[in-house]
């Protein structure tokens, strides 16, 4: 289940991991957020370093799409609804000067770069309304878009919006090209180091490891769902998960990056392949975290759906990617709460990391070095929270109270039965009165707790990628209870 980004990544050197060092700042997750904060700390002289649990790019990064854009699906229609036209403005601001940097660094890096037209589409009757609305509200923002309907695509749509001059890339080579100027610039960025808790207390802060502690000024967690309970910002963000597949096609390709705005959501684009021939990739079909009883099916769904349009079409890759939204609609930035002025985090960019990944760094960066923040930084930080917003929180957070029953009265009522599962499935129950999962993968069974390392919820097998994931929050187990990602910090202990 490997991305096309990770099964194709340049290779990333990375650094040792030294017990008892000090840093100026220590960067907790090795994605997108977590490089270009190291980096813009490394340029104003701040010796940092980044440490992450599994590799450079292993979790969101290197399983997104990969679009750069400022139309953003039907997502800014959300925020001006959620948060009002002033913080609307200023995400737009915020995407539009994270854009500008993404494009500076890569053109500097030397990271190859396609100038797309991003489009907003609607592939059912129902959908135009939405197409119309986000026409209406980009406009009334700023942004140049027009009514144009997209050429070149197999299936009919019924609504189309344009924003030109947009732009793809790979995200492992931005990653690569992100590290090794870190490096160069006398940071260290650490691979396999899972960090389990944050001291703030006392000055310096220190950052506790599975291979020892660190030391630094100041903590910025860029790890997707906080590595870290204060704050709540487990509560505060709702898991999604989504799919993508790689396909190589002998027919002519659309040439724009396209997304829906009904469901299923269906988003396509383009890649380079060698040779000057391109892959297509398309994705869709997401769900919460832990929520659908076969993601498998939802890729298999995917895949029937590309080849009633592409016949001819031959997969190379299938993966899905993890994103957190939040009750606002907008990225949480900015210090941590009972951090004693010396964590920060920034999280919740709602599939659209491309730009929030930048502009929550220069949030970041600004407040760290104490440059002077820019006005949609200043609107941002001070946004209220609005009573449609509070709502959303307050549903979402019902929501998962009733995950947390519906997986507790299932566990309880199923007694787990002692032959092993069959190969790639999992089952949790009661064994010998404990809440036990159970699941077979490349022969190896292997028998884990049913709950949750994070705060107790009965886990949800997930048969695409052979995991145990969390509905509550979202925490993802390997089959033999190694944690993947997510709020929690420690392993399912073993039966």
């Amino acid at each position: 289940m490997t991305s096309l980004w990770l099964d194709r990544s340049p290779g990333i050197a990375t650094d040792s991991f030294e017990s008892g060092s000090h840093y100026d700042v220590i960067v907790v997750g090795a994605g997108l957020t977590g490089l270009t904060s190291a980096l813009l700390l490394a340029r104003a002289g701040r010796r940092v370093a980044v440490l992450e649990a599994r590799s450079v790019g292993a979790v969101t990064t290197g399983n997104t799409t990969a679009k750069l854009s400022l139309l953003q699906g039907s997502h800014l229609q959300s925020v001006r609804r959620f948060s009002g036209r002033a913080v609307a403005e200023a995400y737009v601001q915020a995407n539009q000067a994270a854009f500008e940097w993404m494009l500076h660094f890569a053109d500097d890096a030397g990271v190859d770069v396609q100038r797309r037209s991003a489009i907003s589409m609607a592939l059912s009757a129902s959908g135009a309304e939405t197409v119309d609305r986000e026409y209406a509200v980009a406009r009334d923002l700023g942004l140049a878009v027009t009514r144009e309907t997209p050429e070149s695509l197999p299936f009919r749509t019924f609504g189309a919006i344009t924003l030109r001059d947009q732009a793809q890339f790979d995200p492992l080579d931005v990653l690569a090209a992100m590290t090794k100027e870190v490096r160069a610039l006398g940071g260290v960025v650490v691979e396999d180091t899972r960090v389990i808790s944050v001291v703030s207390r006392n000055d310096p802060a220190r950052v506790d490891t599975a291979r020892g502690s660190v030391t630094a000024a100041a903590v910025v967690i860029c790890t997707g769902s906080p590595v870290l309970d204060r704050g709540l910002y487990w509560a505060k963000l709702t898991p999604h998960r989504s799919y993508a597949a790689a396909y190589r096609i002998a027919s002519e390709l659309p040439q724009g990056m396209y997304l829906s705005v009904d469901s299923p959501t269906r988003s396509l684009r383009t890649t380079p392949d060698g040779d000057g021939r391109e892959l297509l990739l398309i994705g869709g079909n997401g769900h919460g975290v832990g929520r659908d009883d076969s993601p498998a099916a939802l890729v298999h769904d995917l895949d029937t759906w590309t080849r009633a349009y592409w016949p001819n079409a031959e997969r190379t890759h299938a993966w899905s990617a993890q994103d957190y939204s939040t009750p606002h609609r907008v990225p949480f930035s900015g210090w941590m709460p009972r951090g004693s002025g010396r964590v920060y985090l920034a999280t919740g960019y709602d599939k659209w990391g491309m730009t929030n990944a930048v502009q929550g760094a220069l949030r970041l960066t600004a407040e760290l070095t104490g440059a002077d923040a820019p006005d949609w930084g200043r609107t941002l930080s001070r946004r209220i929270t609005t009573p449609l917003a509070l709502a959303s929180g307050i549903g979402a957070n019902a929501a998962v109270g009733w995950w947390y029953a519906k997986g507790w009265a299932r566990m309880l009522a199923t007694r787990l039965p002692a032959e092993p599962p069959s190969e790639g499935t999992g089952v949790i129950g009661l064994a010998q009165s404990r809440p036990t999962a159970a699941a077979t993968v490349d022969g190896v069974t292997c028998r884990v707790s049913a709950l949750c390392s994070h705060l107790g919820a009965a886990l949800q097998w997930n048969d695409f990628e052979r995991s145990w994931d969390c509905p509550a929050h979202g925490s993802r187990f390997a089959a033999d209870g190694t944690r993947l990602e997510g709020p929690a910090t420690r392993d399912l202990p073993r039966r």
